[in-house]
């Protein structure tokens, strides 16, 4: 999806009606009514390969990420809400978690910079937190609850190939199928950020563990990173609740 060309205050009434747009089915807020997802849509931003700028991000997440994922309030309650669809938190575990877990052993990942200033939010906040191009959308996001059906594009030992989410399962959609498995587990090739990407939209996942406040504070670090980052880069956000 296409969501402006050029500058200025007509972008922004772009990213605002993509936004608008985005929804959480019922059967989401039944499963989990204290869930919450800060969705920020951004356009101008300068992509790349990592950097120095990203790597200053990351170190301090490294330096400052909690012991023990497992034992934080909000990291134990998304292992709750995988299990409340059937997934097994220990096998596919919450995008946070394997963050988390990767921080003291060895390090986090070096993806590309924008990729990187996201995945240092997310563990620096302790909340799942993706990142997605918003120029491969097709129509808006919708956090439902899958058939079965939904095409989900992904990668096997290099080559491309389609899965199918478990019907019940929690996914992340647009038009032309799933793009993030399992709430927050795997996001799709599709929609992934590149060394190409200029607009985007980054998704902030919070549940009851977590105040408002505290979603609030790690959405501001999120668009701080990326206008430090981007100077002159645009950003929107809006809130959306389960129920």
């Amino acid at each position: 999806m296409t969501v402006g060309t050029g500058t200025g205050t007509g972008d922004v009434a772009a990213l605002r009606r993509w936004l608008d747009e985005a929804s959480i089915d019922p059967a989401v807020g039944e499963l989990r009514p204290d869930y919450r997802a800060l969705l920020v849509a951004a356009d101008g931003l300068r992509p790349g390969p990592s950097d120095g700028f990203s790597e200053s991000m990351l170190a301090a997440a490294e330096a400052d990420a909690c012991g023990d994922p497992g034992a934080h309030p909000h990291v134990a309650a998304w292992h709750e809400a995988f299990r409340a669809f059937g997934a097994k938190p220990k096998r596919v575990r919450p995008s946070v978690d394997a963050l988390l877990r990767r921080a003291p052993e060895g390090g986090l990942p070096r993806v590309d910079r924008l990729t990187d200033v996201y995945n240092a939010v997310s563990v620096a906040h302790v909340l799942p937190l993706g990142g997605e191009d918003l120029d491969r959308y097709a129509g808006p996001a919708r956090l439902v609850r899958a058939e079965g059906t939904e095409p989900f594009e992904a990668a096997s030992a290099g080559e491309p190939t389609v899965e199918y989410p478990r019907p019940g399962e929690v996914v992340w959609s647009d038009d032309a199928g799933v793009t993030c498995r399992r709430w927050n587990w795997r996001q799709c090739v599709r929609t992934r950020l590149t060394t190409r990407t200029t607009r985007a939209v980054f998704i902030l996942d919070a549940l009851g563990a977590m105040s408002d406040d505290a979603l609030t504070a790690a959405g501001d670090s999120l668009t701080e990173a990326l206008s430090a980052g981007s100077p002159g880069a645009r950003t929107v956000t809006r809130l959306l609740r389960a129920v």
